[in-house]
C-alpha cells in the first residue's frame, strides 16, 4: 500500500513539474476584456463571474452523483450487516 501511494504521489510530482503557464482566450474575450479595463468598465467582472459559473456547475453534478451514489452505497451495506 505505501508502494502504491509513493508511486501515485511521484506521478503527481512530475506531473506537475512539466505544467506551463498559459495566456490563452478566445479572441473575442480577450478583446472585450481588454478594451473594457482600458475604458473603466467593469466587464471584466462579469467574464471572470460567467466562467466561475461555467467552472461549478459540473462540479456540482459531480459531487452530487457522488453523493447519491455513497447513499446508496451505504444502505446496501448497512441492510446487508444486519441480515447477518
Amino acid at each position: 500500500m505505501k508502494r502504491i501511494a509513493f508511486v501515485f504521489i511521484l506521478i503527481l510530482l512530475f506531473a506537475g513539474s512539466s505544467v506551463t503557464p498559459v495566456k490563452a482566450q478566445c479572441a473575442m474575450c480577450t478583446i472585450s476584456a481588454e478594451q473594457g479595463t482600458k475604458n473603466g468598465n467593469t466587464q471584466g467582472k462579469g467574464l471572470n463571474s460567467g466562467i466561475i459559473y461555467l467552472l461549478v456547475i459540473p462540479y456540482l453534478m459531480i459531487s452530487g452523483i457522488g453523493v447519491l451514489w455513497y447513499l446508496k452505497y451505504r444502505k446496501k451495506s448497512a441492510g446487508y450487516a444486519q441480515n447477518i
